[in-house]
């Protein structure tokens, strides 16, 4: 025999069925559900990115506009081989010009040529001339025999570094098509970073 047992609160038996459980959905705080626009976002990152590479580089042709005009520094651009391979062809290098009684054997200098290119070899021997001018005899490195002529001067310009591959890049600045899709680019990125960016949705009570 099986014995049953049961319950029955005080009052008598209760036949009610139990309420229904309600469960209220969760709302975010606020009654906002941020949207995440991850190509919104990534875009705006990359134009800031940009947007501060432009900002350094603006600074530095600013910088380099103060050394030229206070420093007498400038860039000379290699087309040659002739200094080779301490200056490549293709290099850049930074110059500042100095009076000629300041040069000193073995010093690499830039030099103008009337109705000439300038050249820019490395110093050999050096003699005073009349009327404060310095005759400095020069050559390449890469070259076997010494210029023909020495050169009466009185300023130089005097060799303080060089960047090896820099001389294309900066040609190819001047090209109509990379100046068109550097603005074109620029012109995106400004765009894209300073578009209104959307709010998130409100979700009613």
């Amino acid at each position: 025999m099986t014995t049953q047992q049961s319950f029955e609160p005080e009052g008598g038996s209760d036949t009610r069925q139990p309420d229904t459980l309600r469960v209220r959905p969760l709302r975010a705080a606020g009654n906002v559900f941020p949207q995440v626009h991850y190509p919104r976002r990534t875009l705006h990152a990359i134009g800031d990115g940009f947007l501060w590479l432009a900002a350094i580089g603006g600074f530095i042709c600013i910088g380099l506009v103060i050394a030229a005009s206070v420093f007498n520094i400038s860039l000379i651009m290699f087309k040659t081989g002739s200094m080779s391979p301490t200056i490549p062809a293709g290099s850049v290098a930074l110059v500042r010009e100095i009076p000629a009684s300041e040069v000193g054997i073995g010093d690499i200098i830039t030099v103008d040529r009337p109705g000439n290119l300038p050249v820019t070899h490395r110093v050999t021997d050096i003699k005073a001339v009349d009327n404060g001018q310095w005759s400095l005899s020069m050559k390449g490195d890469a070259n076997e025999q010494p210029d023909p002529l020495p050169y009466e001067v009185v300023t130089v310009r005097q060799t303080l570094g060089h960047v090896p591959g820099l001389a294309p890049v900066i040609v190819s600045m001047g090209s109509p098509w990379v100046l068109g899709s550097l603005t074109l680019c620029a012109a995106a990125l400004v765009t894209g970073v300073f578009w209104p960016r959307r709010q998130g949705r409100r979700v009613a009570e």
